[in-house]
């Protein structure tokens, strides 16, 4: 008798857009529609239903970046448009994840240069763009709409948005038709609170990706897991409040003590177990994005989301 993967469950996580090709107002090459599992990841009837998709974050600044990847890279952290079409056409990345550090300086102003940036890796790669701004509340709304306005047309998906500082983002979201993530502290509850503001003040269920907060494996992701797979069951059973995809992004794998403390080769190659194992933990619990920073994780994840997509060992 074939088991029930559905386990009586009637609704699905709902859809978000992510990209915009030509035809569809953009410059993209491809777009992506998130969402519409009807039950546990990898487990869907149709083998193929889609797998996760792979962002490969990339900065502006590399003062504020883990030394690892900056050692990895090379020249290219200098370069965010170079860096981000080596993404796409060398590490094999589904999507590109911008953030802005160069905001992170003291009392930061260059507005202008924001759009540069943004501009430049629209412009370097074809890939759908993740735009992480400001970590600054005084300049949220002038960067969340420079990013808006430079990518206008572009479906672009805006981090991030929490309970104290969201009506910045919501209002450059909604002024050129992007969408956002809304980040909540691994609590089921908060995550519902924070979608109902945002929906409260006119941003739709389908510009809406959840991002539950993540710590790296063995470092709390334990919590982080747990409310992920409570958010994809509430929304599988019908609550339309949560029923949004999720994404991850397990930037801590590559700062916990065992990363830190590994020397010459062995340094990359723990932060890349701690990346691809917490990223992979994160897509079974149901994550539809996860971003990594390493460029040698991408290959490692790509190849384990098809073997459990197709179900053969990996």
């Amino acid at each position: 008798m074939e088991p029930d993967l559905n386990f009586g469950w009637t609704s699905t996580v709902g859809n978000v857009i992510l990209g915009a090709t030509k035809s569809e107002g953009g410059t993209r090459s491809k777009s992506y529609t998130l969402g519409g599992g009807t039950t546990l990841p990898f487990m869907e009837k149709d083998l193929s239903f889609p797998a996760p998709l792979i962002a490969f974050e990339i900065c502006d600044d590399p003062r504020y970046w883990s030394p690892i990847v900056n050692d990895f890279c090379g020249d290219l952290v200098n370069d965010p448009g170079a860096w981000a079409k080596t993404a796409e056409t060398a590490y094999g990345a589904d999507l590109v994840r911008l953030c802005l550090t160069s905001t992170k300086q003291r009392d930061f102003s260059d507005i202008p240069a924001i759009g540069k940036t943004v501009e430049s890796v629209l412009a370097a790669t074809t890939l759908p763009l993740v735009i992480e701004g400001s970590n600054e509340p005084k300049i949220d709304s002038e960067v969340f709409l420079k990013c808006g306005e430079t990518g206008q047309g572009e479906k672009l998906l805006l981090g991030t948005a929490e309970a104290g500082r969201y009506r910045s983002i919501a209002a450059a979201a909604l002024a050129y038709n992007h969408s956002i993530i809304a980040q909540s502290p691994i609590d089921i509850n908060l995550a519902k609170q924070l979608n109902i503001l945002l929906k409260e003040i006119g941003v739709t269920r389908d510009h809406i990706v959840i991002d539950p907060y993540t710590g790296a494996l063995g470092y709390g992701f334990e919590y982080s897991y747990s409310a992920m797979e409570r958010i994809r069951f509430s929304a599988l059973k019908g609550d339309t409040d949560l029923a949004m995809p999720q994404i991850c992004a397990p930037s801590d794998s590559l700062t916990v003590k065992e990363v830190r403390e590994a020397e010459g080769p062995a340094r990359d190659s723990m932060a890349i177990e701690w990346e691809f194992t917490t990223s992979l933990a994160a897509a079974v619990a149901g994550a539809e994005i996860v971003c990594v920073r390493h460029p040698d994780t991408v290959k490692r994840l790509k190849a384990a989301f098809a073997g459990l997509s197709a179900r053969t060992e990996v």
